[in-house]
């Protein structure tokens, strides 16, 4: 059961990072009137919408009881602060992760993104500052979604309570961290245009979709490990960009990116390769 789990939630995963790179770009470039959504406010609701679905989850496995429901978030999460406090650290890594995706895509080329290019966005245009922010934005975001995985991966896996309660825990503190960025970076336009200017039905997709994310990529940590999930989400790339070359026919793979493939793909192989025990040797 744990092995169908571990597959089932790296299939997912895989699934809904492609859906997440295309539908994301494609909301960030998508030529619209009036003022285009914050990424901010997007990165907030994400995590209030994860946080609705995993009380969903637990009242599930609460056996539909309201009152258990109650007893298990008060027993589990207000009575016990210090382990609530420990998720503080990984939400705030993960929710700054977020955001810099946000900025990396406002910044950066496709092909150094690895995502579908656009006609209307081209690198000629593209300042060196502007690239170059980009590309810090892609380090730090891979940089502390390594640390925060293996740090969310120890925890998981060092204590007993469900993965749905340390999701409502990360939730929270991302919720608070997002909403503070919101405050620092986007409070004149949330003040002026409103907290929800520029959502649309695209919107919408991405915002499930990123809250999807979380849900699963803590499933994929709890089953299988955070080194699976790296592989999982470089899969993805390697389909997003698949399919923007076969399906959108805007961008051409070069050969530096056929050799990256070909590496994650055998790194994948590996990884999930369980050679069988050699029998002893029959004695003559």
């Amino acid at each position: 059961m744990s092995t169908n789990l571990k597959y089932l939630s790296l299939g997912i995963l895989v699934f809904q990072t492609t859906s997440l790179v295309l539908t994301m770009r494609y909301s960030r470039t998508l030529k619209e009137e009036g003022p285009r959504y914050l990424s901010s406010t997007a990165v907030v609701v994400a995590e209030l919408l994860k946080i609705m679905a995993c009380i969903l989850l637990v009242y599930k496995d609460s056996k539909c009881s309201l009152r258990a429901l109650n007893r298990v978030l008060h027993d589990e999460i207000l009575n016990k602060p210090m382990e609530t406090l420990k998720l503080a650290i990984p939400s705030g890594i993960y929710t700054l992760q977020n955001n810099l995706l946000y900025v990396a895509l406002s910044n950066l080329d496709a092909a150094t993104y690895q995502w579908p290019s656009d006609s209307q966005l081209d690198s000629k245009e593209l300042s060196a500052g502007s690239q170059f922010v980009g590309l810090m934005a892609v380090l730090t975001a891979c940089f502390s979604s390594g640390f925060a995985g293996v740090y969310f991966e120890k925890i998981l896996k060092e204590t007993k309570q469900s993965v749905w309660i340390r999701n409502i825990q990360l939730g929270f503190f991302g919720g608070i961290f997002g909403l503070m960025g919101v405050y620092i970076y986007d409070g004149e336009l949330v003040s002026k245009n409103g907290f929800f200017q520029g959502y649309n039905q695209l919107t919408w997709i991405v915002v499930v979709l990123q809250a999807l994310g979380g849900l699963v990529i803590a499933a994929v940590i709890k089953y299988a490990d955070n080194i699976l999930k790296g592989f999982a989400t470089s899969l993805s790339i390697i389909l997003s960009t698949l399919i923007s070359y076969f399906w959108l026919q805007d961008f051409v793979p070069t050969s530096v990116f056929f050799l990256g493939a070909i590496l994650v793909i055998t790194a994948t192989f590996l990884y999930g390769y369980d050679p069988k025990p050699a029998g002893n040797p029959t004695k003559a």
